[in-house]
């Protein structure tokens, strides 16, 4: 099908049979029960009158027997095949958001704005309006009714030429605040740091050369160092004595940032030296300073290095 490994991820979503609007009736007879699902994609259940109940309630001696017990299957089988989706589909999300991955507006509103369960998690984000050379165009979320609202709450369409992605906090710039009053006004929760999302910059002087210092020297546990790989960092071939003194990671295609460890990690025994000193940070890539690099891209580097030292 000509497809990447994310567009088929994007595809492979199931719907879980819910409806058109996102949403399950589980239905006991002479009562009723609505599935709703919250910012980390846990199921809840809303009752006739709008209460939101945490779980489905016991079938009362007025209910349909059959068709309560069928519900209530219904709901634990929902309860665990959402599980088993959820933190993937966040993750997949903010890697987006961080690599910087677009999409046509046709693909955005088949597999997010309008996909009954990531549907869900596409409200509670700010996405971002591209043009062709990559530049933000503005943002919008994803309204209640399906329709696309800017920062003001007027209703925004996307341009022919425009692609949608994640929106990254650095390109937000003085739009941020804005959109930040939005969600706390609409009390809207997100899946992941977004609009609170800690960002860092270059100096002038790193973002004219090719090497950031200012982590050189700190010293951290092993185990931290290690917990990287959890943020899509991994570690280098070892060197001949089975001592792996590098720890890269590719936020974006053709490029790997380089960090530098001493003493370094010996593979298989990652507790022989319980510290590592940090060296610099280098890249190795098609650019030719840091400075060319995509300010989202760099803020997430040195939010994770900010977070290990």
């Amino acid at each position: 099908m000509g497809l990447t490994a994310e567009q088929l991820a994007d595809r492979l979503v199931p719907d879980l049979g819910l409806d058109g609007d996102g949403g399950l009736t589980l239905d006991y007879g002479p009562r009723r029960f609505v599935v709703g699902f919250d910012e980390e994609l846990r199921p809840f259940v809303v009752d006739g009158v709008g209460k939101r109940l945490k779980n489905l309630p016991k079938p009362g001696a007025r209910d349909d027997a059959e068709r309560a017990t069928a519900a209530s299957r219904r709901f634990t089988a929902l309860k665990k095949e959402v599980r088993a989706l959820a933190a993937d589909q966040i993750r997949r999300l903010e890697r987006a958001m961080v690599t910087g991955r677009r999409w046509p507006e046709e693909e955005f509103r088949r597999y997010f704005a309008g996909h009954p369960l990531v549907r869900h998690l596409a409200r509670r984000l700010v996405w971002g309006r591209y043009d062709a050379s990559g530049a933000l165009t503005g943002g919008f979320r994803v309204a209640e009714d399906g329709t696309f609202a800017d920062a003001h709450d007027d209703v925004t369409t996307i341009a022919g030429d425009e692609t949608i992605g994640v929106a990254h906090p650095v390109h937000l710039g003085a739009a941020l605040s804005l959109w930040s009053e939005v969600f706390t006004d609409y009390q809207i929760v997100q899946p992941f740091p977004q609009l609170g999302r800690e960002t860092a910059a270059l100096t002038p002087a790193e973002a004219a050369g090719c090497r950031i210092t200012r982590f050189q020297g700190r010293r951290v546990p092993t185990g931290a160092v290690l917990g990287l790989e959890r943020r899509g960092w991994r570690r280098e071939r070892p060197i001949d004595n089975g001592v792996q003194v590098q720890i890269t990671v590719s936020p974006v295609d053709g490029l790997e940032v380089v960090l530098d460890l001493d003493p370094g990690i010996v593979v298989g025994a990652v507790d022989v030296f319980p510290e590592q000193t940090l060296g610099e940070l280098g890249y190795r890539g098609r650019v030719a300073a840091l400075g060319d690099l995509d300010p989202a891209v760099v803020s997430e580097v040195l939010r994770d290095l900010e977070s290990l030292t």
